[in-house]
């Protein structure tokens, strides 16, 4: 054997080992966990992905400064933090690009806007109800175009709330749930296209002016047997969305402005707001409202409580608050009628 030979023989396995299938800066196992070095153009797991980590940086501003974005063009701002908590969808969107290119910076990154959601929205995660109450509320847009009043007037009765406030009574529909309501609650008024139904004796009833030309608001004071509860009725003006004007709610904000005064000027301590406000408790368009009363879903529900549309619930436009000395014990919504909106329900306990 020459010596030529002798080196081959050596060789040989060495050669065999460098043409094994997992060589180095080749991905191995899935989506490459095994194997975060450098891939085949030399880039290391730290410059991979920037930009999959750039989007994740933008969800985190989105999400931590919402307030900050303008509404000066096409009321983007209120756009936003109308459905504020689905940005949290970004992070498994983005994780399935951060995983394939083996980016740790990418990864990293996406625990920002996980923090931040949670900071925000992971109180609503859990369910916050307890104890027993003292009486029901219900509120709900019946629509006006409603497939199936005598189900939504069953639904109601069935709720077994003490205290109803509809929204977009009109004509034929009004008469139906005046008659079907009536047997469940003795006491009612209605104002406009709002009504309240009551097992407890109504009076006081006052139209509060949401400056829209006719009224689609009213304040009533609700004798309980623990004392009067000044109830507010409200549906504020529709959101829209125009090619010219793009997220329009200048009449909205208006109105919640005047509905907020007619609240902060109440003289009965205990106060509920019930009805369908267009917009969420993160819109800073409710502020007037929202700065003064507590959400029951915030302080005593489970999950987000989201009720339009109710196809498939997007957002929570449809409020239950209060004030005063009223502990929310419970809040969740009713199952889906005819109305394009779910129906809203909580109960209270007297608190002093």
């Amino acid at each position: 054997m020459t010596q030529a030979d002798r080196a081959d023989r050596t060789t040989a396995p060495e050669r065999g080992e460098e043409s094994g299938p997992a060589t180095a800066g080749r991905p191995g196992g899935f989506l490459g966990l095994r194997d975060w070095g450098r891939d085949g153009r030399g880039s290391t797991t730290w410059r991979r992905g920037l930009v999959v980590a750039a989007l994740a940086v933008l969800t985190t501003a989105l999400l931590a400064f919402h307030a900050e974005a303008p509404n000066s063009v096409g009321n983007l701002g209120s756009l936003l933090e109308t459905f504020l908590p689905w940005l949290g969808l970004a992070v498994p969107v983005l994780l399935v690009p951060a995983l394939l290119r083996r980016s740790a910076t990418a990864l990293i990154a996406l625990l920002l806007p996980v923090a931040v959601w949670l900071n925000l929205f992971g109180g609503l995660l859990t369910d916050k109800s307890g104890g027993s109450g003292d009486f029901t509320v219900v509120s709900h847009n019946v629509a006006a175009a409603n497939t199936d009043v005598p189900g939504t007037i069953r639904g109601l009765v069935d709720s077994g709330a003490q205290i109803v406030a509809l929204q977009e009574l009109a004509g034929k529909p009004l008469r139906a749930y005046e008659t079907g309501l009536a047997g469940a609650y003795p006491y009612h008024a209605v104002e406009g296209t709002v009504g309240l139904w009551s097992k407890y004796p109504i009076d006081g009833v006052s139209p509060v002016d949401l400056k829209m030309g006719w009224t689609r608001a009213f304040r009533a004071q609700v004798t309980t047997p623990q004392g009067p509860v000044a109830v507010y009725v409200a549906h504020l003006p529709s959101v829209r969305l125009k090619a010219e004007g793009g997220f329009t709610v200048a009449q909205r904000d208006v109105s919640a402005q005047a509905l907020g005064d007619a609240i902060e000027a109440e003289r009965v301590k205990k106060v509920l707001l019930l009805g369908d406000l267009n917009g969420t408790m993160n819109d800073r368009s409710l502020a007037p409202v929202t700065s003064q009363m507590r959400s029951a879903q915030g302080a005593a529900g489970d999950g987000f409580g989201f009720s339009w549309p109710a196809s498939f619930p997007m957002a929570r436009i449809d409020q239950i608050m209060s004030k005063g000395g009223l502990k929310p014990v419970d809040s969740r919504t009713l199952s889906r009628d005819g109305s394009d909106h779910l129906a809203v329900a909580a109960t209270y306990r007297y608190s002093s």
